[in-house]
């Protein structure tokens, strides 16, 4: 088969690449549960707005109730407390020799693979910025880095395809035989953005707190450590420095929070998509799904994660509405 792309969850990662790869010329079909935007996209078309691009692109797409046929390669783009629901809706559309693309945050890919197998999943990072503004409306905030590749490490045609592919989103999109390390390495950035979303701050001004600094500090080292004891190289990226956490490096550590600082305190997207699930769509954030799985993988290990967890704890009491943001919050993470 030769069939088009199909994107399963139209909203700001999937919204980015799909109308991205259309207007290059690709066939791309977008898949999303909000009809107004599923309408939206058919025309006028999906808007994609801000700083790096500004272009609007009519797509063919469709609400999961109303797709029809089978399709080679899925790209999935939704939460990831998402995924088992989108994997049952999706997986009938897959083709028999087809795969699914996981451009998702979190270890998704863990997910897939005990669904559908290794071979037929294919490893994404991503950590462009972007938002999910209302119906057919997307931010684009900046570019960041990219990186696509087999979970056994092997450099096959598929992968090359959906490397050049993103490489039209972002230019230099990586092809990697470590897209366990760029998964981790996320993982550990991803500890440190869902630290600033305790906060009303931008991801920028909450990092460059002083006073926060150890409880930055800590998530870093217990997400690496949690790593190591997986086997896994974590790479870093954008200003994250594995290495430095891992070592408990604090002139390092330092360093790299101020690298990170600089990178997100240029993008037009100020704030996590954590931060906004809590602070303006008040709905229940993926904290289970990527923080909360990194408690899950500690227990086999007997590897402590307890500044992990009281932040996973503290998430959860914005969610339930007995906690709100503050500023103050992170500080909470070391003194207990």
């Amino acid at each position: 088969m030769n069939t088009p792309i199909l994107i399963w969850g139209a909203g700001a990662i999937g919204g980015v690449i799909g109308a991205t790869l259309a207007r290059a010329g690709h066939a791309v079909h977008m898949v999303d549960v909000v009809t107004d935007h599923v309408i939206a996209i058919r025309g006028p078309g999906l808007q994609i707005e801000g700083p790096v691009d500004a272009f609007t692109q009519v797509l063919p797409a469709s609400t999961p109730d109303e797709l029809h046929g089978q399709f080679d390669c899925i790209i999935l783009a939704v939460k990831a407390h998402h995924t088992d629901a989108a994997l049952d809706m999706c997986l009938s559309h897959l083709a028999p020799d087809g795969y699914i693309v996981s451009a998702q945050n979190g270890l998704n890919e863990r997910v897939i693979a005990e669904r559908i197998g290794t071979n037929r999943t294919v490893g994404c990072f991503v950590n462009f910025g972007a938002d999910w503004l209302e119906p057919g409306r997307i931010l684009y905030g900046n570019r960041a880095a990219v990186a696509v590749g087999e979970l056994d490490g092997k450099t096959t045609d598929r992968v090359r395809h959906i490397h050049a592919l993103l490489s039209l989103v972002e230019p230099n999109a990586v092809l990697t035989e470590n897209i366990w390390g760029y998964l981790w390495g996320k993982m550990g950035y991803g500890a440190l953005l869902f630290c600033t979303a305790l906060t009303p701050d931008s991801m920028s001004d909450a990092m460059a707190r002083p006073e926060h600094r150890d409880a930055y500090c800590a998530l870093g080292q217990e997400v690496m450590r949690l790593a190591a004891a997986e086997g896994v190289s974590p790479l870093g990226f954008n200003g994250f420095d594995p290495a430095a956490f891992l070592a408990g490096d604090k002139a390092g550590m330092d360093a790299s929070l101020a690298q990170m600082v600089a990178h997100n305190s240029k993008t037009a997207k100020t704030h996590s998509g954590i931060w906004r699930d809590l602070a303006v769509r008040k709905r229940k954030t993926e904290v289970d799904a990527q923080m909360g799985v990194m408690l899950e993988i500690a227990q086999p290990h007997g590897l402590p994660m307890p500044t992990l967890a009281r932040m996973v704890a503290l998430i959860h009491q914005i969610e339930d509405g007995s906690r709100s943001q503050s500023s103050d919050l992170p500080g909470l993470l070391v003194s207990a």
